[in-house]
């Protein structure tokens, strides 16, 4: 009998979901369900606590441990739940010992604002993927009116180099031929660190000292704080995915301002110009949210032609939700009603920019990680489906693509 872990949120949260997987595994902890919560939005909480209400009916006699963001703001919310056995924060849930002690009575929750040190740790298998992730940098020292991660995560701390390379080369080992860099906020990397390395500067030593590793991904990335040695990766090395996530949230100058962002429409812009010039296959995903506190129909429809304006491709797409004891939670609010319609708006304006770079890809060759036997993703991470044939998990395959479908490119076996 296996541990199971139910994941919501981040690619963070994937990381340290297979390495609680392995702690509790080692630690003897056969059978347990673990799930790890994200409090960005109260549609992510009410879906964790669903989950947990199912494990607990499904398997009554299965010891139920609750983490992540959410649990770490409100661990007596989730201790009271039916079936929890224990809130692990998450100053401690990626701790050896933590796991190793669960049969211990139950400490407190400790203060992650408090924290001074990330705790990595090698994981070498993500069950049911393709490619892996790797924490390099967690939480945030930035207050966006909106979030309460820094509450659940604390202020940014990073991995050093060292750590992160034993990592990538282990998953190297493994079999991985991709990995992703994730954390919360990955471009302010270093500071913390001997020397105060850039996350460009690591990302060149990772891929120097890592030469058999194919494909490099990066997560989500601040408009503003791109390095200039990230920069000249971006227009060098073909490691480096040609595709971007940023952290864009609106296109509005007000409202991002009301967000206390750090950036400008005209700072997006930039960068994806900039990006192009450099790299001109790049493609770019986004961070949205519709519907933020006196946002008016203007400035929705700057959100809406932003989409345009830096040619965005992948919309990860948030309806406002307060999040308590935040600033935005005391600004006039919009309806709900309107925050759902106007998220919807712009998911469609995401498909149909999705839709152009699938049939302009049409007729070209991609190297595609398969993450299924008919399922994968090029370089520019589009999704592909492979017609009459399978593929080998975790394989690149170069393929022509014949097609395109609303949701994916299509290609056929040689």
């Amino acid at each position: 009998m296996s541990v199971e872990v139910l994941t919501f949120g981040c690619r963070l949260n994937t990381y340290e979901s297979e390495a609680m997987r392995d702690l509790a595994t080692k630690a003897g902890h056969a059978g347990a369900i673990v799930v790890n919560t994200c409090a960005v939005t109260a549609e992510a909480e009410r879906q964790a606590r669903q989950a947990i209400r199912r494990a607990h009916r499904d398997n009554p006699g299965a010891r139920i441990i609750v983490t992540g963001c959410a649990a770490q703001i409100a661990p007596d919310k989730w201790s009271a739940i039916p079936g929890v056995e224990r809130v692990i924060g998450n100053a401690d849930k990626l701790k050896p010992e933590t796991w190793a002690a669960l049969d211990a009575p139950p400490a407190p929750v400790t203060d992650i604002m408090a924290a001074t040190e990330t705790a990595a740790h090698l994981v070498t298998e993500f069950a049911g993927r393709a490619r892996a992730f790797v924490q390099v940098q967690q939480g945030c020292d930035h207050r966006c009116t909106f979030c309460v991660i820094p509450f659940g995560r604390g202020p940014s701390r990073s991995v050093p180099i060292g750590a992160i390379v034993e990592q990538v080369r282990a998953l190297v080992s493994a079999g991985y031929r991709e990995v992703v860099l994730t954390g919360v906020d990955i471009t302010s990397y270093g500071p913390d660190l001997p020397g105060r390395p850039t996350l460009g500067q690591m990302v060149r030593r990772l891929l120097a000292l890592v030469p058999d590793l194919p494909r490099l991904r990066l997560s989500s990335l601040d408009p503003v704080e791109v390095d200039e040695d990230l920069w000249r990766l971006i227009a060098e090395e073909k490691r480096l995915m040609p595709h971007l996530h940023l952290s864009l949230q609106h296109g509005a100058d007000m409202i991002l301002k009301r967000m206390k962002r750090r950036h400008l429409r005209t700072d997006a812009i930039a960068l994806a110009e900039r990006a192009r010039r450099l790299r001109p296959e790049m493609v770019f995903g986004a961070d949205l949210i519709a519907g933020f506190p006196t946002e008016t129909e203007e400035h929705f429809a700057e959100t809406l032609s932003l989409v345009d304006a830096c040619g965005l491709s992948f919309l990860h797409v948030f309806p406002y939700s307060e999040r308590p004891d935040t600033p935005a939670a005391r600004m006039p609010q919009l309806p709900v009603p309107v925050r759902k319609e106007r998220a919807a708006r712009l998911r469609e304006a995401g498909a149909r920019a999705a839709a152009r770079l699938f049939a302009a890809r049409v007729g070209q060759e991609e190297a595609v990680l398969f993450e299924h036997p008919d399922r994968g993703h090029t370089e520019q991470f589009a999704p592909l489906r492979l017609l009459g044939a399978a593929a080998t998990p975790g394989e690149i395959r170069r393929l022509r693509v014949t097609g395109a479908a609303p949701d994916a490119l299509l290609a056929e076996a040689a």
